[in-house]
């Protein structure tokens, strides 16, 4: 199911092979506007931020900033550009006949007053949206956790980066009355302003749920019901739910079609199996609870997957392993992490929550003060 959910949305959109460049044409379209896609995205350049300054220059140049336009803007913005075109052959055909010269004047003004009229429109509109996001960003900034509270025995390190301003995942760390403590992470399908609107829904399920119970097992079936109730089909998301008893070590997880989480111990790092499929797929789906121990100086790492997305190489699993299992503590491995992240690759949105239980004489310390 979850691949077949996959499978549908690709289907809808193909990459048109254009040399290097990869566009996107949606297939469900009609046919004239499905020609014009084509057309249009043989002048299509991606910028590509990590490029050389004359390289990237020369991007900015060729890119097609009608891109994003609705197709009959787009398309008058095209006519204007080639009215202007055929305007400055006109002039040059015959440069010295006054009458043909004024014309050509006349047309040339009709082509640049027709593109910068939709130009210009397009960046009110763009305009609008950005004032939007940057306040869906401020608001989604104070949903996720500036600060977590702190562990007894424990070292807590996140980190997050959204791709557009905003984004799909969702963390947290919540303090349970029983003295338990919950880690939360998930990553919507997409990206943008619907992955996070999406995201802040569950995050409000989750804090609402934690108020009534910590099993993982129904914080997993209820979002699971939510999204199923609520959300378009083509909307999913793939969670883990922890619970940690910071006295014995023990944790408790449900992890929904997710990354695999990662344990370390002793120099060694396992990744923790999945045990269920993602949330918001089928109403009726089943999940399983498993428990592990994480053992004085062991460390856990949850992840999204635009971590191994945004390393280079053919094995970014095996570059995260190493650097859990090294002998530091939880700050300076976050930043090892961190740094893993290549730019020319990073494409999604990065979310890391890393637990590091400290040595048991240093834990016997801190509960003491």
């Amino acid at each position: 199911m979850f691949s077949n959910a996959n499978e549908n949305k690709a289907a809808r959109l193909s990459p048109v092979p254009t040399g290097n460049l990869d566009v996107k044409v949606d297939k469900s379209s009609g046919l004239f506007r499905r020609a014009l896609q084509y057309t249009l995205s043989i002048f299509q350049v991606k910028i590509d931020k990590s490029a050389g300054p004359f390289l990237r220059a020369l991007q900015y140049v060729l890119h097609d900033w009608t891109e994003d336009m609705s197709w009959p803007r787009r398309l008058l913005t095209m006519a204007g550009l080639m009215i202007q075109l055929c305007a400055l052959s006109l002039a040059l055909v015959e440069p010295k006949r006054v009458p043909l010269m004024f014309l050509a004047v006349l047309i040339y003004i009709v082509g640049l007053f027709l593109m910068n009229g939709m130009v210009t429109s397009e960046f009110v509109r763009k305009t609008q949206l950005e004032a939007d996001q940057l306040a869906a960003q401020q608001i989604q900034r104070t949903l996720h956790p500036q600060m977590v509270e702190e562990v007894a025995g424990y070292q807590v390190e996140m980190f997050y980066q959204a791709i557009r301003g905003v984004g799909g995942d969702y963390f947290d760390v919540i303090e349970l009355p029983n003295g338990q403590t919950l880690f939360a992470v998930a990553d919507v399908s997409g990206k943008g302003m619907p992955a996070a609107l999406l995201a802040a829904n569950i995050q409000a399920l989750v804090r609402s749920i934690s108020n009534v119970t910590s099993d993982p097992l129904f914080f997993a079936a209820q979002v699971n019901k939510h999204l199923c109730h609520y959300t378009p089909p083509d909307h999913f998301a793939t969670a883990v739910f922890a619970l940690l008893f910071p006295e014995t070590g023990e944790l408790t997880y449900v992890n929904a079609g997710h990354n695999l989480p990662i344990l370390s111990s002793e120099g060694r790092a396992t990744f923790l199996e999945s045990t269920g499929m993602p949330l918001g797929l089928v109403r009726e789906a089943e999940f399983e609870c498993q428990r592990t121990v994480i053992p004085p100086g062991g460390k856990l790492l949850l992840f999204t997957d635009g971590l191994p997305d945004g390393i280079g190489g053919q094995t970014p699993e095996v570059r995260i392993c190493d650097i859990l299992e090294r002998d530091v503590d939880a700050k300076e491995t976050m930043l090892a992490l961190q740094a893993l992240i290549d730019p020319k690759f990073n494409e999604d949105d990065v979310t890391m929550l890393l637990l590091r239980r400290l040595a048991s004489t240093t834990s016997a310390r801190l509960n003491s003060h």
